[in-house]
């Protein structure tokens, strides 16, 4: 019987001008952050300059993906996140970073995925709580809110492959399993 990990208690900025800054993980049922070899193989894939980005961070939880847009220079960085905590701690470190790119929104992400104009970002990021079982829901509406030949970063606890995608208008450009998670990017289809 193996035990559960335990979660981390920060992660850490890969890359750009935040490089090695430490987010602390607050204790909550379901925060699962990005792992930083994740996150490091994800923006590998992006590319590490993201200048003229703009960024939707659906289910932000410790910000770790948005932050990691915003410090490689991406535009403008939204991170929704609906837990009150964690909120607040991401607004805290928006200030002590003086990261005047990247605002925070207090809202339920499927319903901001939902309300973004079509075709608005260039990168979504839908790392949702797994026992919540939302990608059939916030892949659709993460698929419209991106440009054509923009990106949706998805992670999961199983594999999603082009079959699955092909009704989202998604395509499946990179894959990796770390750990119990899929990393997927996902490119819209024109």
């Amino acid at each position: 019987m193996t035990k559960n990990p335990v979660p981390p208690r920060e992660v850490r900025i890969i890359g750009g001008q935040w490089k090695r800054t430490k987010l602390p993980v607050l204790d909550k049922a379901g925060l699962r952050p990005t792992p930083d070899r994740v996150r490091e193989t994800l923006f590998n894939w992006l590319g590490h300059d993201l200048a003229g980005w703009k960024c939707l961070d659906v289910f932000a939880g410790t910000g770790a993906l948005g932050l990691e847009a915003a410090s490689r220079g991406a535009d403008e960085v939204t991170l929704v996140e609906h837990d009150p905590q964690l909120v607040d701690k991401l607004r805290t470190i928006i200030s002590k970073l003086q990261a005047q790119s990247v605002r925070v929104q207090r809202a339920n992400g499927l319903s901001v995925l939902a309300a973004a104009a079509p075709a608005s970002y260039d990168v979504v990021f839908l790392d949702p709580p797994f026992d919540d079982k939302l990608w059939d829901k916030a892949l659709p509406a993460a698929a419209r809110a991106v440009k054509p030949g923009g990106f949706v970063y998805l992670e999961a606890p199983s594999e999603w492959g082009d079959a699955g995608l092909e009704a989202f208008g998604l395509s499946r450009a990179r894959h990796m399993k770390a750990g119990a998670v899929h990393a997927h990017l996902l490119q819209r289809t024109a």
